[in-house]
C-alpha cells in the first residue's frame, strides 16, 4: 500500500500573502526548505502528492478565476521544475460559511482515497498544512498531520519525518520492586511528564527531555518504602532502552556527542551510539543526598542507563556546589544525546566502518 502526502498550498507551498489571496505573481514566495525537500521525497520515496487547497469564493467576483490560475499555474511550473510534481490537484471554491462537505477540514475531496483502504495507507499517510484545520482535516481523514511552525516543525524536519521515520519508543518495565511506564520522542520540542515519587530526580530527568529536545513521559510507582535504589536504576535501565528502541538502525545520526558550565562547576559529558556499553565516571559528591536523591545513586543511574542504551558514557565533572555538579551533568548529557542523535537524510548512511553499531 502507498502512503499519501496531502499537501496544503497556501502558507505550506508558498507563504500566504496578508489578504489570503495568491492572486498575482508577485506575491508569490516559496516556504523555506519546500524545494529541497519536496524533491527529495518526490525522487526518493513512492508517497502520492495530493495537493488539497481551500480557495474561499474561487469563480466569484471576489477572487475571479483570471487572476487565480495564472498565479498557481507558476507555482506549478516553478515546481515541476525542480521536480516536485502533483498526481492530483484538489481545490475547493466555497467559502467558510457555506458548510461544504468538501471543503477541508471536511473530507469529501479525498473519499476516493480513503475508500481504497486496500490501496491507500492512510494511518501511515501525512497531511502537511500550516492551520489547525490541517490537523483537524488530517485526524478526519484517518492520517497522521505536520503543521508548519508547530512546535518547531520546519520542512527539514517534515521531510525527515516522512522519509526516515518518527523515533519514538515506550518501554513497559513491571517487577515486584517497580512499575515503569517510560516513553519517548527523540525529535520532539522538550515537552516533560516525569513522575517518579522523587521530587529531585524528576527534576534531573527535565533536564534529559527539556535540553536534549526530546518529549519525555514517565511514571514510576516504586518501593520508596525501602529506599530510592530500585527506582533510579529501573528508570535509568527503561529509559536507555527507550533510546535504544527509538534510535533504530541509527543510519543519518552524527552518532557521537559536550561540555557544558554550570556556576562554579565543569561537566563533560561525552557519548557514542556505538553499541558497546561502557562507563568512565569521574566525579566526586561530598554529601549523602542532594534533595531526596542518594548521591551515591548518581553512578548506578549511569551505568544502568549506559548499558540499556548500549552507548559509551564518558562523564566528568568537578565543582564545589553539589546541586549544580549533578545538575550540570544532567544538561551535558542531554546536550549531548542532541548532538549524537541529529539525523541527516542527506546522508543517510550508517556511521560506521564496520557496517553495523
Amino acid at each position: 500500500m502507498k502512503r499519501i502526502l496531502f499537501i496544503d498550498r497556501d502558507g505550506t507551498l508558498v507563504e500566504e500573502p496578508h489578504d489570503e489571496q495568491v492572486d498575482a505573481l508577485e506575491k508569490i514566495r516559496f516556504t523555506p526548505g519546500v524545494m529541497r525537500n519536496l524533491s527529495m521525497l518526490r525522487s526518493k520515496t513512492d508517497c502520492v502528492f495530493v495537493m488539497v487547497s481551500n480557495q474561499d469564493g474561487l469563480g466569484t467576483d471576489s477572487f475571479p478565476e483570471d487572476t487565480f490560475w495564472p498565479a498557481h499555474n507558476f507555482i506549478l511550473q516553478t515546481l515541476e521544475g525542480e521536480g516536485i510534481t502533483f498526481d492530483d490537484i484538489l481545490i475547493d471554491r466555497h467559502f467558510p460559511e457555506d458548510n461544504a462537505p468538501t471543503r477541508k477540514p471536511q473530507t469529501g475531496l479525498v473519499e476516493k482515497y480513503m475508500s481504497k483502504p486496500e490501496e491507500y495507507d492512510l494511518a501511515n499517510s501525512y497531511v502537511i498544512g500550516d492551520r489547525e484545520t490541517d490537523a483537524q482535516f488530517a485526524k478526519n481523514i484517518g492520517c497522521k498531520s505536520l503543521i508548519l511552525g508547530r512546535e518547531g516543525m520546519t520542512w527539514d524536519k517534515i521531510a525527515e519525518i516522512i522519509f526516515a521515520g518518527e523515533r519514538t519508543a515506550e518501554v513497559k518495565r513491571t517487577t515486584k520492586e517497580t512499575d515503569i511506564d517510560v516513553r519517548l520522542c527523540i525529535d520532539g520540542s522538550g515537552k516533560c511528564d516525569i513522575e517518579t515519587g522523587l521530587g529531585f530526580f524528576n527534576h534531573m530527568l527535565e533536564q534529559i527531555g527539556k535540553h536534549g529536545g526530546m518529549d519525555l513521559y514517565i511514571r514510576c510507582k516504586g518501593d520508596l518504602n525501602v529506599d530510592e535504589h530500585h527506582t533510579i536504576e529501573d528508570v535509568a535501565l527503561a529509559l536507555g532502552e527507550c533510546l535504544l528502541k527509538a534510535l533504530g538502525s541509527k543510519r543519518g545520526i552524527e552518532r557521537y556527542g559536550y561540555s557544558l558550565p554550570m556556576d562554579d562547576c565543569m561537566c563533560h559529558v561525552c557519548l557514542d551510539f556505538g553499541g558497546r556499553p561502557w562507563l568512565v565516571w569521574d566525579a566526586e559528591f561530598h554529601r549523602e543526598h542532594v534533595g531526596d536523591m542518594p548521591t551515591e545513586m548518581f553512578l548506578h543511574f549511569f551505568k544502568s542507563l549506559s548499558d540499556a542504551a548500549r552507548m559509551n558514557l564518558y562523564i566528568h565533572a568537578e565543582g564545589q556546589n553539589e546541586h549544580h555538579k549533578i545538575e550540570g551533568i544532567f544538561k551535558a548529557l542531554a546536550r549531548s544525546l542532541k548532538m549524537a542523535v541529529r539525523r541527516d537524510i542527506y546522508h543517510y548512511e550508517l556511521p560506521s566502518t564496520k557496517g553495523m553499531l
